[in-house]
């Protein structure tokens, strides 16, 4: 089911800021710039909205994207980094979907590599 665009703009903000977060950065939001997130007076990237920002994401943790196809299709459906999924049809575009999918990704890579320094006494 896809949510309407303001909740799909929402969405992506919460995505960035969790991948903020987890990068370290202290993230503001001022109410004259909705959906831009600031760390002091900086504004950080919009990665699930701006190429330009994602692909930065993309070298640097190594991402490879996998598209799938339905059998009898002839276009993808899905969109697949390591163990994170994403359906194409639940995104506006094929292109956001897969920065999408790539900032989902990399939260899950930084996620995994968090716990499994707690797990091993690492801060």
């Amino acid at each position: 089911m896809r949510m309407s665009d303001e909740e799909y703009f929402r969405s992506c903000v919460a995505k960035e800021r969790h991948l903020a977060q987890l990068l370290g950065h202290e993230v503001e939001e001022y109410y004259e710039s909705a959906g831009t997130l600031w760390e002091n007076t900086k504004p950080l990237p919009k990665w699930t909205r701006d190429w330009n920002a994602c692909a930065q994401l993309m070298t640097e943790y190594d991402i490879s994207v996998v598209y799938l196809k339905e059998a009898g299709h002839t276009h993808s459906s899905s969109v697949i980094i390591g163990s994170t999924l994403v359906h194409l049809s639940d995104h506006p575009d094929k292109n956001q979907a897969v920065r999408y999918a790539i900032v989902k990704a990399v939260i899950s890579i930084l996620e995994h590599a968090k716990g499994h320094a707690r797990m091993h006494g690492a801060s």
